[in-house]
């Protein structure tokens, strides 16, 4: 499953036209609008654009609920902090409730991390099962790394066949240990969209969108819409068909 591609023609426009695309998407949205939230750089222009006019007056902020993809077990103030990234950028200049901003307790030990925020999307859902029917989250924005993951979803760790639980732990070799949402609940998700930009990207990009086995952002099989929002610089020969 390859999903749409939309392709803008710089980082620049394609933080502002998934500012309009999610502003929207969250005001047509009835109840609470859960979105999922990604790390990494790529995503730190889009979260600036929907915390300025005209994103900031536009936005519902009052029934959105913000959930995190994944997270390096270090405090929040900790420079490679997720939600540290997404509260200096975007949270911190929103009127956003603290009770609806849910981030992975990165203090933590990872397994109780994890086991801590699994519990905690378990009585957000109200159910022991994901029922594709009703799914967990309305928007989920994922990014692509230079090796094929996704969230904190790495070649060859243990996380990739983890279909039971919602949340575990990651520990990429050479790297601040993790703690992820698995398949599942990535996949339990009204739109899941990909964050892609920049030329380093063009080769893995290509790669997941004709199904590579070897990298687990292929592996992702939403319940949902499916859409890539990539510069052109990261689309490369695709930005041409």
């Amino acid at each position: 499953m390859s999903g749409n591609l939309v392709v803008l023609p710089t980082p620049d426009a394609l933080a502002e036209h998934v500012a309009s695309w999610l502003t929207e998407r969250a005001r047509s949205s009835s109840g609470a609008f859960r979105l999922v939230l990604s790390g990494g750089h790529t995503p730190a222009p889009l979260y600036a654009r929907l915390a300025s006019s005209p994103w900031r007056d536009r936005f519902p902020w009052h029934r959105t609920e913000f959930y995190w993809g994944d997270e390096r077990c270090v405090p929040g103030d900790d420079p490679e902090s997720n939600s540290g990234m997404a509260r200096r950028q975007l949270l911190a200049h929103v009127p956003v409730a603290p009770d609806h901003v849910h981030p992975i307790p990165g203090e933590m030990a990872p397994p109780g991390a994890a086991a801590a925020y699994e519990q905690m999307l378990r009585d957000v859902y109200g159910a022991p099962a994901l029922d594709p029917a009703r799914p967990l989250f309305d928007v989920t924005l994922l990014g692509l790394g230079d090796d094929g993951h996704t969230a904190s979803l790495f070649p060859g760790t243990e996380a990739l066949a983890e279909r039971a639980r919602w949340v575990t732990t990651a520990r990429p070799e050479g790297k601040t240990p993790r703690v992820t949402l698995t398949y599942p609940a990535l996949e339990s998700s009204r739109c899941v969209a990909f964050l892609v930009a920049g030329e380093s990207k063009t080769s893995i990009l290509r790669r997941v969108r004709g199904g590579a086995s070897d990298a687990p952002a292929a592996r992702l099989r939403p319940v949902g819409e499916y859409v890539w929002f990539v510069d052109r610089a990261a689309a490369g020969e695709e930005a041409e068909r």
